[in-house]
């Protein structure tokens, strides 16, 4: 089972040949054998090589402790971390 939370580009501006633009998605995946239950996952790549990213599976811990990651580096530029 696969499904698709949610995902993105990021912000940074075009044209930047040191940062290439990137992209995120944010799912549920029970496709890891080692893993053992649903997990959710977390996939980084650059935007003009889909299909070549680094997939997180993360338990619920694992994906609290992202979460909670984002929300405090929010905090730290001034914004809210949101829901």
């Amino acid at each position: 089972m696969r499904r698709s939370i949610d995902d993105a580009r990021d912000a940074h501006p075009p044209g930047d040949v040191e940062q290439p633009p990137s992209s995120w998605m944010v799912g549920l995946s029970d496709d890891c054998d080692g893993c053992g239950d649903l997990r959710v996952t977390l996939t980084v790549e650059e935007v003009s090589a889909a299909g070549t990213g680094i997939v997180a599976h993360l338990d619920a811990d694992g994906a609290r402790r992202l979460r909670a990651a984002v929300a405090d580096a929010l905090a730290e530029v001034g914004e809210a971390p949101g829901r």
